[in-house]
């Protein structure tokens, strides 16, 4: 079967990929995880560290470079379930919290994605129409977003190697390439104050979360950009068990993301100390940057979507494998589609309250990647055999359980942003430390010392405690 030319790969699902298949190469892997690390909405999140967060261009760097290396050596980590035993990243997870277990992280999973997939489509057709203008009125949107659904649609049908092989490879990365240096040279031509914060021209302090002169938040702004590569964290698996060998991915995927993401986060800081201007979009029209520089962003941006509506049908499947893989991709699609349309029909601004709620349901999973790179390098030291991800998993392990939620109601607390989302009064702890970092060890802390507390139960198997 084919669409638009393209021919539907053998589907795999949530079985191990064969070893015939078993064919990406670090160059492969690196092309791969930089084209999903650039894009609008990692501009947008660069300008956050200077509107939000109130850093200087000094402090951006420093929080930018410092965040990717961390983040992209985390998510390497937790890729190697993909590389060594070619199962998908909720699969994965079925030795650890029990097969019945990983469904409810299956099922977060699938409601971010398919919300990620909503705020890619929308903010590629609200960057479309500043190309374009709006030459079909109120309807300019939505038809960029119906034309970038269609793109992504096509790019799930055909599978991770035909995008990787056939698409990133030939044409989106140097595409992505050739923009990054435009924006670069616009940016830095003229020279740009490194240590001012909050109070650079043009900007409305009123606007922002700090005062002119402060030093910002480094920590909670460092979190955002670990943030970024974790949440690719529920998806990695889902390509790196194409990988050669584990060394392969693991290259790949940290030089890959620490680059693009670092360059990304930072460029989106400088533009905003630049221009004064409180969006990426403006920002880049204030620089004099043309259009075709956009257009460049918004030719790989669809990769970005493509891979969420691959993994939203994998985090199904692990749920319910007699579900075609089609049918998911094709019914995540029309639901993106719909809630890309709600967006643009309120008018959403661009890293408003949508973006926080999708956070916020994120922000679950740091913790449980504690867990989940506990057991594998501490508890199990990385050995499982491939039946335990396949019916020999018991249905629940609570002492996973038991540790994830400490962890995420410690990462809530370090939170007040996030949890302002819903509790529009609570002002959090006093004094900001970050969250990711002490909630993603407290549940590994705590998942260690459950695993070696001895329990004496009669008559209970061990497995199912």
């Amino acid at each position: 079967m084919g669409v638009l030319g393209i021919r539907r790969p053998p589907e795999w699902g949530v079985d191990p990929t064969p070893e015939k298949v078993r064919i990406l190469r670090t160059f492969d892997l690196f092309v791969f995880w930089a084209s999903l690390a650039v894009g609008l909405l990692v501009f947008v999140a660069g300008t956050l560290l200077v509107l939000w967060y109130g850093l200087t261009l000094g402090e951006a760097l420093e929080v930018s470079l410092l965040g990717s290396v961390v983040g992209a050596l985390v998510l390497a980590g937790a890729g190697v379930f993909g590389a060594k035993y070619g199962v998908p990243t909720m699969v994965s997870l079925r030795p650890i919290l029990g097969t019945k277990g990983s469904w409810l992280p299956s099922a977060l999973n699938i409601f971010q994605l398919v919300g990620w997939t909503s705020f890619e489509l929308y903010i590629m057709g609200f960057a479309a129409t500043a190309i374009s203008g709006n030459f079909l009125g109120i309807w300019t949107i939505p038809f960029w977003v119906l034309v970038f659904a269609v793109v992504v649609l096509v790019l799930a049908i055909g599978g991770p190697l035909i995008v990787i092989r056939m698409w990133l490879e030939k044409v989106a990365i140097w595409l992505v390439l050739i923009s990054t240096v435009v924006i670069a040279y616009f940016v830095f031509k003229n020279p740009i104050p490194w240590n001012m914060s909050c109070g650079f021209t043009g900007a409305d302090p009123s606007q922002l979360f700090c005062q002119p002169g402060s030093t910002g938040k480094f920590l909670p702004a460092l979190d955002l950009v670990i943030a970024m590569p974790i949440s690719w964290w529920p998806l990695i698996s889902d390509y790196n068990r194409f990988a050669r060998s584990r060394k392969d991915a693991a290259m790949g995927t940290i030089f890959g993301y620490t680059l693009a993401n670092f360059l990304f986060f930072f460029l989106g800081a400088a533009m905003i100390v630049s221009t004064g201007a409180q969006n990426a979009v403006v920002a880049m029209g204030a620089l004099g940057i043309g259009s075709w520089v956009l257009l460049l962003i918004l030719v790989d941006e669809a990769d970005n979507a493509f891979a969420d509506v691959y993994s939203t049908a994998l985090s199904f499947q692990n749920i319910s494998k007699k579900v075609k893989q089609f049918t998911v991709i094709a019914v995540a699609t029309v639901a993106s589609i719909g809630a890309a349309l709600y967006l643009s029909s309120v008018n959403e601004p661009i890293g408003g309250g949508f973006e926080n709620f999708l956070l916020l349901i994120g922000a679950l999973f740091v913790p449980l990647l504690g867990i989940v790179l506990a057991d594998f390098y501490i508890v199990r030291r990385g050995n499982y055999e491939i039946k335990e991800f396949y019916g020999h998993a018991p249905n629940m392990r609570w002492r996973a359980i038991g540790a994830w939620v400490p962890g995420i109601i410690l990462y809530y607390l370090l939170s007040p942003d996030l949890v302002r989302v819903f509790f529009s009064g609570f002002q959090g702890l006093p004094y900001s430390i970050g969250a990711s970092v002490p909630a993603f060890l407290l549940s590994a802390l705590l998942y260690v010392a459950l695993y070696r507390w001895p329990v004496q139960v009669k008559h209970m198997n061990p497995e199912r405690v």
